[in-house]
Formats: structure tokens, C-alpha cells, sequence
């Protein structure tokens, strides 16, 4: 019953949202949704529980930038900080074109992520590194289209850990909630020392939630300078701007 219900509510919520989906991606999704499921009674990889909620926080916000056609066609994608997946592995489902790259620093969140690549046969990988510690990685450094990031973190330290792993004409996506105002000016500052720039703040509604949620949207303008990021740990103790 709760498959059903979770599919029904998926197949809504996408249809409002203006992100196509057959039965096949459906299928996945909700393959998905038990998967994490399973694993968080042991891992600990979400506080939210109920299906319903799930749904709608977790995998029909990951489809914002879908429905806001801010991914390219056929692009090469990381999500920084993705925990259970989170917006990877959805965007993945939802867009089998894409090339996705999970990053996460957690051992366990990683092996739960290499567990569902594998069941759901996505075109992903799970990588267990710092995103410090990663964007100075020559294969990795400026290699993705766009770099997505969920992670609960102040807008200047999400760009230091996102915007380097951009190409230049690409762009970082942020998940942010309504205190984004007041770092804005800070954000725009960081930006402009990683070689990016603000491009816009867009609603992001959740069909049926009056969350007040937006993305932030930052376009790679010129290459990173090479001490950034900064070692580990430093982006979020002390923000750039």
C-alpha cells in the first residue's frame, strides 16, 4: 500500500511540476524510497520518515532545477554533500542522460549510495572525499556542467565547495531556505573571488508545501584561482566575503 501511495504521489507532484516521468522512472523512484528506507533504519541517513514527506521534501524538491530547466542536456553532474542522494540520485532517475557524480565524506553514506547505483543500475558514481580535498583533483577541477548542492551550509562556504568543480559556462545550483537575504551580499562577493557570478534566486515550490525554499543559481564566469578551496574545513569555519 505505502509503494502505491508513494507512486501516486510522485506521479502528482511531477506532473505539477512540469517533469516528465513514465512508468519506469516511477518505478525507480519508489524503488528508491524503500532502498533509503531500509538503510536509514540502520544508518541514519534521513530525520524524515513519513512517506509523504519524503516525497515531497526529499525527491520532488530535488526536481527544482528540472522543472526550471537550469540542467543541460547530456551534462556532467556532481552533488556535493549528496548524503542519501540527495539531489543526485533523483536527478539521476529523472534524467537517464545525465552523467552524475555523488561526493560525499562520509563512509557509510557512500556505501549506501554504491548499494543503489548498483540495484537501480543509474548511470552515477559514489565518491568517498571531502569536496575540499576533491576539486583539487586535475580529473575532477572544473570537469562538471553544473554542481548541485543540498547540503545545510552558509551560501559563500556552498559556493567555495561547489563553484570549484565548475566548468567555465557551467553552473552551481544551491538548495537554499529563507534566510538567503541576509548572505546574499556576502554570497556575491565569494563568487566573484571563485570566478562565478550570481545569476539569479528562483522559486522553488513544492506542489501542495508552503516551504519557502528557492534555488540560487551561480554561473562559473572564469577559472577558480588555485588556492581555492581552502584545506579542509576552512570554507565553513570561516566563509569567504
Amino acid at each position: 500500500m505505502e509503494d502505491r501511495c508513494v507512486t501516486e504521489r510522485l506521479q502528482a507532484g511531477l506532473e505539477r511540476l512540469g517533469v516528465a516521468a513514465d512508468g519506469v522512472t516511477l518505478d525507480r523512484l519508489a524503488r528508491y524510497h524503500a532502498l533509503l528506507t531500509e538503510w536509514n533504519a540502520r544508518i541514519d541517513l534521513t530525520a524524515v520518515l513519513e512517506p509523504e514527506e519524503m516525497v515531497d521534501r526529499h525527491y520532488l524538491d530535488s526536481a527544482a532545477p528540472l522543472a526550471l530547466g537550469l540542467i543541460p542536456q547530456g551534462a556532467r553532474v556532481i552533488d556535493v554533500g549528496t548524503g542519501a542522494g540527495l539531489p543526485g540520485i533523483p536527478l539521476c532517475i529523472l534524467r537517464p542522460d545525465l552523467r552524475v557524480t555523488l561526493l560525499d565524506a562520509q563512509r557509510k553514506r557512500v556505501t549506501f549510495l554504491q548499494a543503489a547505483i548498483e540495484a537501480l543500475d543509474l548511470p552515477a558514481q559514489a565518491v568517498h572525499m571531502r569536496a575540499e580535498d576533491a576539486a583539487r583533483d586535475e580529473a575532477r577541477r572544473e570537469a562538471y556542467d553544473v554542481a548541485v548542492s543540498r547540503a545545510v551550509a552558509a551560501t559563500p562556504t556552498l559556493l567555495e565547495l561547489t563553484l570549484p568543480f565548475v566548468r567555465v559556462g557551467g553552473r552551481a545550483i544551491a538548495w537554499k531556505g529563507p534566510g538567503l537575504q541576509a548572505e546574499l551580499e556576502q554570497a556575491r562577493r565569494a563568487a566573484h573571488l571563485l570566478g562565478g557570478a550570481l545569476e539569479g534566486v528562483l522559486d522553488a515550490p513544492v506542489p501542495g508545501r508552503d516551504w519557502q525554499h528557492v534555488l540560487l543559481v551561480c554561473a562559473k564566469r572564469q577559472k577558480t584561482a588555485r588556492q581555492y578551496p581552502r584545506r579542509a574545513g576552512l570554507p565553513g569555519k570561516n566563509p569567504l566575503g
